[in-house]
């Protein structure tokens, strides 16, 4: 599989537009600053196991079901955008 971090950040936004969260909201509740949560969501910054883990849960998702998400993104996309894990 291919790591995209800018497919990470699009899935990240998506579900938190479809809970109706802010950036505000969500990275209150991830326990990280907006701006922190703003360069994931762009793509600019890559997060550690940690922070996605809290972005997880704070979406009301298993860290595992998030990454299936991006994962179903990458797979309808050309593939060869990403960078190996």
């Amino acid at each position: 599989m291919l790591f995209d971090y800018a497919v990470l950040g699009d899935t990240i936004r998506h579900v938190r537009r479809e809970k109706g969260l802010s950036q505000e909201v969500l990275s209150g509740l991830a326990g990280i600053a907006r701006t922190h949560l703003t360069m994931i969501e762009n793509g600019t910054m890559r997060p550690t196991i940690e922070t996605l883990c809290k972005i997880a849960q704070a979406l009301g998702l298993r860290t595992s079901e998030l990454l299936a998400m991006m994962e179903e993104k990458i797979e309808s996309n050309d593939p060869s955008n990403g960078q190996k894990i």
